[in-house]
């Protein structure tokens, strides 16, 4: 059954709602910025017990807010957003019931199957969660990674999404070209997770109302979580309230 899936996004220090495909080394398109911490957040997810929710460093900046997150929840959510070998095992030590992982198993824009091997042995597949988060191409859907800038060579497909279930315990996948901008999510990516993952898996990407959880739920046959961001009003939305998410998740479970 489809769930809803909370999010806490930083950017330069602060809780922030972007607009993915905008993000690079000087900025980002901003829909919102909030008054409250990532241990703000953290105490409202914890509180209303809503589980298996990511924390995503989006650049430098963000380490100390992110601890303070994982510190308020601990083993109650997910960390992402410069995740190592070198480090990964360091923010499941901090608190993080999962590292979420991109770039680190990319090499020259081709994946490493080594490196994802290397991060397995550090923190344990059941403890990894891989970001398959992608941008559309002529070919299909391909995973980007570099703050969504680098198109890989890697698509997300049913082969892809079948070989790399074996290695990790979730998928996180952001549909980049609609990240934050309340557009409707991407509907043809939503299928082809649901038809082709094993595993949990949650899409981010696009989500404006209550309506695409039903959505998700019937295109991937409850097979999808969702995570909402700008058009929820604890950022600045008006599309959604938590208080529904909190009910539709009742209602699944």
């Amino acid at each position: 059954m489809t769930i809803f899936r909370p999010c806490i996004d930083l950017h330069q220090g602060q809780v922030k709602q972007i607009v993915g495909g905008s993000l690079n080394d000087e900025g980002a398109q901003t829909n919102f910025i909030s008054q409250y911490d990532a241990a703000y957040y953290a105490g409202l997810y914890k509180e209303h017990l809503l589980t298996g929710g990511h924390v995503i460093a989006l650049g430098q900046g963000n380490d100390e807010q992110a601890k303070k997150a994982l510190a308020v929840w601990p083993q109650g959510l997910q960390f992402g957003g410069g995740v190592t070998v070198e480090n990964a095992s360091h923010y499941i030590e901090a608190g993080a019931s999962h590292v979420i992982v991109t770039s680190a198993l990319f090499e020259g824009g081709e994946f490493s199957f080594s490196k994802l091997e290397a991060i397995k042995a550090e923190v344990g597949a059941d403890k990894l969660v891989l970001d398959l988060s992608c941008r559309k191409t002529e070919s299909g859907w391909h995973i980007a990674t570099n703050r969504w800038q680098t198109i890989t060579s890697l698509a997300v497909n049913s082969d892809t999404l079948v070989e790399l279930s074996k290695h990790c315990a979730e998928f996180l996948v952001h549909a980049a070209d609609v990240e934050g901008l309340q557009g409707g999510i991407d509907e043809e990516l939503v299928r082809l997770l649901g038809q082709h993952t094993t595993i949990p898996v949650t899409y981010a990407g696009g989500a404006r109302s209550l309506a695409d959880l039903l959505r998700v739920h019937e295109l991937s046959r409850g097979k999808v979580d969702l995570t909402i961001g700008s058009a929820l009003d604890i950022f600045g939305g008006k599309g959604v309230t938590l208080d529904e998410c909190i009910e539709w998740n009742h209602r699944q479970q």
